[in-house]
């Protein structure tokens, strides 16, 4: 007979961050331990019983010869996401902060591809999105072909045209007249579920403000509406520059404060500058 005590199963220590208001539970991966399962990340996101947050990355070892390390994104759903533009400041912050990087530009490896990386000093991060692909297989969408300006579906009985991109991530971005009043919490989700996003997507609602700012909320796929989304900043950007609408370099105003998005031309990569926050250490008992 065995009279052993068995092992003691380890805690589980992460970092509270959040950038623009858009907030994550980091998880440093870096010694090959398994990411936290579904119900774990599930557990992890609930704002009464758990930690609370948006999403939680998880910080790997580097995919890439010349990165200093990956990333990879979980929503809170317990589903996984190919991209996070705020996360990706929050995780450079933290391997900042962890003296990984040397404290000059780097790269970063994400699910999406990498990334370079520029401290701006003030607790601020530029990092290089990608080039934006319009194509509707790259997004991707269901029953188009070639891209458009705006895409058209009906969700019961109502017409709605959206703007599409992929960042690695879908996004589908309508521009509206008001944000404030925009039907964000009833229509992204009807988006999301009517065919045309086969894979769901990000559900961004875009208001022109001026020619250098824009107003946006997002209804986030696997998340729900969150306070900023970097990747989807990116999307509105794009899809509103594209149609002439704004300048190339812009202010997106979410509701957890403003990212400066920038797209010099079609064929460049898409850059986008924000804060990264650090909110406090935590340990999760098992």
């Amino acid at each position: 007979m065995n009279d052993a005590a068995p092992s003691p199963v380890p805690t589980l220590r992460f970092t509270k961050m959040h950038g623009a208001g858009n907030d994550f539970v980091m998880v440093d991966l870096r010694d090959g331990a398994a990411p936290p399962s579904p119900d774990l990340c599930r557990r992890l996101a609930d704002r009464h019983s758990g930690a609370g947050c948006d999403q939680i990355l998880t910080i790997e070892r580097p995919r890439s010869a010349d990165a200093v390390a990956s990333y990879r994104i979980w929503n809170g759903d317990g589903s996984p996401s190919q991209q996070c533009g705020n996360g990706a400041r929050c995780v450079a912050a933290w391997l900042v902060r962890d003296g990984a990087t040397g404290g000059e530009a780097f790269l970063l490896d994400s699910p999406a591809g990498t990334h370079a990386v520029e401290p701006l000093g003030g607790h601020r991060y530029r990092i290089a999105m990608g080039v934006p692909d319009f194509a509707p297989q790259a997004v991707p969408l269901s029953g188009f072909v070639a891209a458009q300006d705006e895409y058209g579906v009906d969700i019961d009985g109502q017409a709605v045209r959206f703007g599409a991109v992929s960042m690695g991530n879908p996004h589908a971005v309508m521009e509206v007249p008001d944000v404030a009043s925009a039907a964000v919490a009833t229509l992204g989700p009807a988006l999301q579920k009517s065919g045309a996003l086969p894979q769901s997507g990000n559900i961004g609602f875009a208001e022109v403000v001026a020619r250098d700012r824009i107003r946006l909320r997002v209804f986030e796929r696997g998340v729900g509406e969150t306070l900023a989304c970097g990747s989807g900043a990116c999307a509105a950007a794009a899809v509103l520059m594209r149609r002439g609408r704004i300048d190339r370099d812009v202010v997106v105003s979410l509701p957890g404060g403003d990212l400066r998005i920038a797209w010099p031309d079609d064929t460049a990569q898409i850059t986008m500058a924000g804060p990264a926050a650090f909110v406090y250490e935590g340990e999760w008992l098992p």
